[in-house]
């Protein structure tokens, strides 16, 4: 604990304040920070990331939001709403949200309580583990020595904050619980609920994560509150799904809801800025952050989340793509590719197989040969497309690995339960020989086709001319609403297996 020598007066009158201003040279910038939040995440931003702060209108904009909720919790007065922020991956909103502000809000009414949540316990505790040690930062000793954690309640999980006041006396103060979605919150109650991140995109494809979380948000946590009529709910995330918490809530219309939507480009998605006259802070161009998002970054994006995964996260929209999913002009037929694919510029070559049991009507078997150039490139070599009895079909997808050749890697779509299972091994088994390996993909066909859809749409996608070439295309065409899908299927499989594998971080 600092001297008490060495504390801030707690000054009343102005020329009181004016002695204290010239006599502790934190003093100014603690009366600052203890009017703005916005100001506190500046001050403290290296103790948290080591990169140099950018600011933004968008992250003051969430800082005042912030701080008028806490400053009503602060009087006891009753929740008018529960705040909503939708923004992009690499908004900041993790530092803003998650790991500041608990911490500012101790500096000015020590007693607050907070649970805060994440879809992982990992996610959880780690912005957790940054608050505590922004706490116990010498900075932060410095300019608020009156404030530390307790000793005997200090750990990621669950610390509390103790103040010291001026007779020596220590105050016991707020605490944070951290914990994720579907985790235990018995015995815990918080002045302020902060839901960071609910669902990752993967979760999202689920119809059961989508539920359990909606449940638990609901059902759960809403149970958790220090007073039920003045403790707020402050969510924040980027879309991911048309029935996530964010849709959940707002769909529900049970709660009076203060909605920010913030998408990262307006170009396409101005109408869902929320509210609208936050339009006008978007730069010339269309951008809501021309340092961290920039129209290459944005580009960039797209590509690796697909058309549907831009939408939402980027663009707060979380639409499944509709019909025109492909703009099949966009496919590049060659009569010869030899030129591009000199052995040293090839990175990969797969037939990807998406296959049927049913001869005659019904699903089709599909099979799709694709390779990648060094340069993006992704080339569609052949396509096999047939309807047979099973033991028809093995020997027509064995006859084609024998044509493909060895160094031709094939991958065999795995349909769910027991049944998908014996087929692929069948099939694994007839392929002796070869190398083969079974794919146990997750999400719909639309979803997993969507990544493809963009380096289709990028022109990034060539057709070896032949007879297949009319029905793949025409197929593209209507999908999702094309009455077959197994082409693309086959096709968006075997591009996820040749396409670089990139992570896209939620923070």
């Amino acid at each position: 604990m600092a001297r008490k020598g060495n504390r801030p007066p707690d000054p009343k009158s102005r020329r009181e304040r004016l002695r204290a201003a010239l006599q502790f040279p934190d003093f100014v910038l603690r009366e600052q920070n203890n009017r703005s939040f916005y100001k506190f995440l500046q001050c403290f931003w290296p103790q948290v990331s080591s990169d140099e702060f950018q600011p933004n209108w968008h992250i003051e904009l969430m800082c005042n939001e912030l701080q008028e909720l806490a400053e009503r919790v602060s009087r006891k007065e009753p929740a008018e709403y529960d705040l909503i922020i939708n923004v992009p991956p690499g908004s900041t909103k993790t530092v803003t949200c998650s790991i500041m502000f608990p911490v500012w809000c101790w500096t000015r009414w020590h007693w607050m309580r907070f649970i805060t949540v994440s879809y992982s316990a990992v996610l959880s505790l780690e912005s957790a583990d940054y608050s505590r040690e922004l706490v116990r930062s010498v900075q932060f000793r410095s300019m608020y020595p009156e404030l530390s954690i307790k000793q005997d309640k200090d750990t990621k999980g669950n610390f509390r904050i103790v103040k010291e006041v001026r007779n020596g006396e220590m105050l016991l103060g707020g605490n944070r619980f951290s914990t994720s979605v579907g985790g235990t919150l018995t015995g815990f109650h918080g002045h302020i609920l902060i839901v960071d991140d609910p669902l990752n995109p993967q979760q999202a494809i689920s119809e059961t994560e989508l539920k359990n979380c909606n449940h638990w948000l609901g059902q759960t946590l809403t149970t958790r509150k220090t007073d039920k009529a003045v403790t707020p709910t402050v969510l924040i995330q980027q879309r991911l799904h048309q029935n996530d918490p964010t849709g959940y809530k707002m769909a529900s219309g049970k709660a009076h809801i203060r909605h920010i939507c913030l998408p990262g480009e307006i170009k396409k998605y101005k109408e869902e800025v929320r509210p609208q006259r936050l339009v006008h802070f978007y730069t010339e161009d269309g951008l809501l952050d021309p340092k961290r998002m920039p129209w290459q970054v944005l580009s960039n994006m797209e590509e690796e989340l697909g058309q549907y995964g831009y939408s939402g996260q980027v663009g707060q929209k979380p639409v499944p793509p509709g019909g025109g999913m492909f703009q099949v002009d966009m496919f590049i037929i060659m009569d010869s590719v030899s030129h591009l694919i000199m052995d040293h510029d090839v990175r990969g070559r797969v037939r990807y197989w998406d296959k049927a049991g049913t001869e005659g009507g019904g699903a089709w078997t599909a099979g799709v040969k694709m390779l990648r150039t060094h340069d993006g490139k992704y080339i569609i070599l052949d396509v096999k497309r047939f309807q047979k009895a099973s033991h028809e079909r093995e020997a027509l997808i064995r006859a084609t690995a024998e044509a493909d050749g060895a160094q031709v890697k094939v991958y065999l779509e795995q349909e769910p339960g027991s049944g998908g299972k014996e087929s692929v091994e069948s099939s694994i088994r007839n392929l002796a020989g070869f190398i083969v390996e079974a794919d146990r993909p997750t999400g719909d066909k639309v979803f997993r086709a969507d990544p493809y859809s963009v380096q289709v749409n990028r022109g990034n996608v060539i057709l070896l001319r032949g007879d297949w070439n009319h029905e793949f295309i025409e197929e593209h065409r209507f999908f999702p609403f094309s009455t077959y899908k197994d082409q693309v299927d086959a096709a968006s499989g075997a591009f996820s297996k040749l396409a670089p594998t990139r992570v896209v971080h939620i923070s």
